[in-house]
């Protein structure tokens, strides 16, 4: 996973060459304004990569999808972000109609030593939806060496991601900056931790947690696991507590015994909450109260953890020198069930501010710090989404494997 970095590539590698510069641009735009970006985070985040290569010569083809467009839908088009992209730019950010064809080919020849041309959205071709490698090759033919900034498309075995880049080796094919720093904390960090290291998961399923929580205690150095959300009720089913109506996986009950067991095999600390707040229904305004975990009434439901969960998570916590969050630990999109994730964002706010390394991966993890606005108190806030989950359950991904390898 030691990739190059486009900050390794100097004036002389860079200067006048065409630059497709993989960026991720996904970001929502007012339904009745498409004019209007509500959240500008991606497009701020990629700019440090941008002007890098701005300011060496280089002549920028920047790439992204948006939405899940069914063949050319004007909603999903790019071009409402290039006026945007341009103020944070301060040089004009040109758009084409098109990701390929002559068109295109005609507007990347004329880019300037320096200026950004802004590729129409790539899935208005369902050819990049799958590694399609006509479409691969008409988009390689328009660059002369490959950047990916787009860590959380890193999953993807598609053109833009591992074609492009296959077909422009031996030329440079390395990693935005963005993605570089995704690798580092994600990868070297959580591989190489300062100890000891605590990780934290949470979430409604189990089944969709069950990959990360194995590798953490099979192949990372974890010594302190603590579980929250709804997850949590399928290990207490597991060992004979009722829970009421609380979110439960049924088939994934030998599966928890069997994450419980190996944290015990390899010495590692794994902590449930002792207490919950549950409630009488799904909803914002249900009644609720606090319980042991041995005490949840029948019909009712699990919605947070307890406040001497949070005590103890805290507690916990204070002797650990690298943390990983991934998952809230509870409802957290209701005031009334946000007390356990907004706590646990808190102490580690706390933590980083006393140099502790705190990585927060997950879209609900990092739904959550923003929320709270402690995301810029954080080590590493990362945008990954599904990429952060495979990485972190181990499997190789497709667009990093497609950058050069830093042998340096």
């Amino acid at each position: 996973m030691n990739k190059k970095c486009v900050g390794s590539l100097k004036e002389e590698d860079l200067k006048g060459k065409r630059v497709f510069l993989r960026v991720d641009l996904n970001v929502p735009l007012n339904d009745k304004n498409y004019n209007d970006i509500p959240d500008d985070t991606k497009l701020r985040a990629v700019v440090p990569t941008i002007e890098y290569l701005m300011q060496r010569g280089s002549r920028v083809i920047l790439a992204s999808h948006r939405g899940s467009p069914i063949g050319i839908t004007p909603k999903y088009s790019l071009k409402p972000l290039a006026p945007k992209l341009s103020k944070l730019l301060g040089v004009e950010v040109k758009t084409a109609n098109d990701c390929i064809g002559h068109q295109v080919a005609y507007m990347v020849r004329e880019i300037p030593e320096g200026g950004v041309l802004l590729l129409e959205n790539l899935r208005f071709h369902t050819e990049e939806r799958f590694l399609d490698d006509e479409f691969a090759n008409k988009m390689a033919s328009l660059a002369d060496l490959y950047v990916n900034h787009d860590f959380g498309s890193a999953h993807r075995s598609s053109p833009s991601i591992q074609g492009v880049p296959d077909r422009l080796k031996p030329k440079p094919t390395v990693a935005g900056f963005l993605m570089k720093r995704e690798l580092r904390y994600l990868t070297e960090v959580v591989k190489n931790p300062l100890m000891p290291f605590a990780a934290i998961v949470g979430g409604s399923k189990l089944s969709t947690k069950f990959g990360v929580i194995e590798n953490l205690l099979e192949n990372y150095k974890v010594n302190l696991l603590l579980l929250g959300g709804g997850l949590i009720f399928t290990f207490y089913k597991a060992q004979g507590y009722s829970v009421g109506s609380s979110l439960v996986e049924d088939v994934m009950l030998d599966p928890a015994k069997s994450l419980i067991e190996k944290a015990k095999e390899n010495g590692i600390s794994l902590i449930l909450p002792g207490d919950v707040v549950i409630a009488d229904k799904f909803s914002a305004g249900a009644n609720s109260k606090v319980v042991p975990v041995s005490k949840i009434p029948h019909n009712w439901m699990g919605l947070d953890i307890g406040p001497d969960a949070i005590a103890s998570f805290s507690a916990a916590l204070d002797t650990s020198k690298t943390i990983i969050w991934y998952g809230p630990m509870g409802v957290f999109e209701y005031d009334k069930f946000a007390a356990g994730t907004e706590s646990i964002a808190k102490k580690l706010a706390e933590l980083g501010g006393n140099g502790v390394t705190t990585i927060i991966t997950g879209g609900e993890s990092v739904a959550a710090v923003e929320k709270v606005g402690l995301a810029d108190k954080m080590s590493h806030v990362s945008m990954g989404g599904f990429a952060s989950k495979e990485l972190l359950e181990g499997i190789p991904l497709s667009g990093v494997l497609a950058l050069d390898d830093d042998d340096a």
